[in-house]
């Protein structure tokens, strides 16, 4: 299936395409592949093809068309769509129906995007393996005894499936760049503020960002474009400084990048893979230099003290009183909350809640939460440093490539130290685009992510295109 939508509008204005032909194979792939894959919650066949022929009566009438006219689209099971579930993967919302679409929704299907479906992910986005899902385990396309990453799996699996064009994430600490990686995607997480968060269910609201995931540089650009700007409805949203397809085809002629590679923290195929991709960017004509990122440990600490004292606030709202799981036979108000959030949450949801609860009472505050804040203002700082001197850091996306289910860690910590090269962008809110640099064991890519200085999305952009340009020229020959 062609997946880039830069030739997919080619084909449909030639007529050589029609959007109903492409949302058929998109329908047809989901029916073939997703027993296995399991990247769709909830499928929306017959609106869907009716929304295709619709685009392709008014491809027909000629005139300036819509950037997205036809072209199918899934999105993450905890943004709004109306009128389909909203069940950000947990009992809790299982039968609840969105009311509204998010702003996001409105600017794509207002572009001429067609919503195929709710996808797959960590309950309530939290996870790094879209395991934890109340509903089924997502795989991995490519290879299905590993994951497809999360929290965003089902997001990135639909992709490298060919289950949709692109799709919709949410990335909180990588939770959309590293599923990109593991399934050989590429993905935006935005300076924070410039995409809207509004129809997007809270998990940490100073981390949280909607991203789009798509097969190419060029496409995820596209889509980036669209979602961008400020919104009345998010009063943290802002205008972006630039289209992110302004500078596509620049290069990288001159470009000083800062090449961070974790000490003992990669494994050798991917720190291979990394370091051949800094190669390629030298020969492009950019300037590479070895940087050390300090205390990533601190960051990896602060982020889940906050993420998780965040999540404890948001999640307050779910308590069987107003809407989500109402537990039955109780005899009072107490036992109604206590028993509902209890059935109605899963494990790795309670240990968060729990988690931020403690850093938020007491002692606590003091102790571990108001650090953190501290420990966020001082990794930004660190930050800012390098890219005062730096256009751009490089750094893994990932520590290996996608995980085999059997290998996962099974203590907690253990798999939380994964995120440690996506959860900075978060904490200190800086852009990064994720998207693949090579191949590692067994043949599954390696992704690598571009971090820079805030609103210069454009020239991540960029040089990721760049970058996916060298690389297919090498290809070919």
């Amino acid at each position: 299936m062609i997946n880039n939508i830069n030739r997919i509008n080619i084909l449909l204005d030639r007529r050589e395409l029609s959007s109903e032909e492409l949302v058929r194979e998109c329908l047809e792939n989901i029916e073939k592949k997703d027993g296995v894959v399991g990247a769709y919650l909830h499928v929306c066949a017959d609106e869907a093809l009716s929304k295709a022929r619709e685009a392709d009566t008014l491809r027909k009438q000629g005139g300036e068309l819509p950037p997205l006219l036809g072209i199918p689209y899934g999105v993450k099971d905890n943004i709004c769509v109306e009128g389909m579930p909203l069940t950000c993967a947990s009992r809790m919302l299982e039968d609840f129906v969105a009311p509204y679409d998010a702003s996001v929704i409105k600017k794509l299907n207002g572009a001429g995007a067609i919503v195929l479906g709710k996808l797959n992910m960590d309950e309530f986005a939290m996870g790094s393996a879209t395991d934890t899902s109340y509903f089924k385990l997502t795989r991995n396309p490519l290879d299905p005894s590993r994951t497809a990453g999360g929290s965003s799996g089902g997001s990135a699996a639909a992709v490298a499936a060919e289950e949709a064009v692109f799709t919709l994430g949410t990335d909180t600490g990588g939770s959309c760049r590293q599923p990109a990686s593991f399934c050989g995607a590429v993905a935006l997480k935005p300076t924070y503020g410039t995409v809207s968060r509004y129809g997007a269910v809270a998990f940490a609201s100073s981390f949280d960002q909607i991203c789009p995931i798509s097969a190419d540089v060029y496409s995820n650009a596209i889509i980036s474009d669209i979602m961008m700007g400020k919104d009345p409805l998010d009063s943290t949203s802002r205008d972006p400084m630039g289209r992110c397809t302004s500078q596509l085809g620049f290069g990288a002629n001159g470009i000083k990048i800062a090449l961070a590679l974790p000490s003992g923290a990669l494994t050798d195929d991917s720190q291979k893979a990394v370091k051949l991709a800094a190669a390629r960017f030298e020969e492009l004509g950019a300037r590479v230099d070895e940087v050390e990122i300090p205390d990533t440990d601190l960051a990896l600490a602060a982020y889940y003290v906050l993420t998780s004292a965040e999540a404890s606030s948001n999640l307050a709202r779910f308590d069987g009183v107003r809407f989500g799981h109402r537990a039955e036979e109780i005899s009072d108000i107490n036992e109604l909350i206590v028993r509902s959030r209890s059935e109605g949450f899963g494990k790795d949801v309670k240990r968060r809640i729990l988690l931020g609860s403690f850093v938020l009472s007491g002692e606590g505050r003091k102790k571990y939460y108001e650090r953190a804040l501290l420990a966020r203002k001082y990794m930004r700082r660190k930050i800012d440093e390098i890219l005062s001197r730096y256009d751009v850091i490089m750094i893994p996306t990932a520590p290996s490539v996608a995980t085999r289910f059997d290998q996962k860690p099974k203590a907690p910590l253990e798999g939380y130290k994964a995120d440690c090269f996506c959860v900075l962008a978060n904490l200190t809110g800086h852009p990064s685009v994720a998207f693949p640099c090579g191949k590692g064991e067994g043949g599954l890519p390696v992704g690598v992510q571009l971090t820079g200085k805030y609103f210069s999305e454009p020239l991540l952009y960029r040089l990721a295109y760049a970058f996916e340009q060298a690389n297919e020229v090498k290809n070919e020959h």
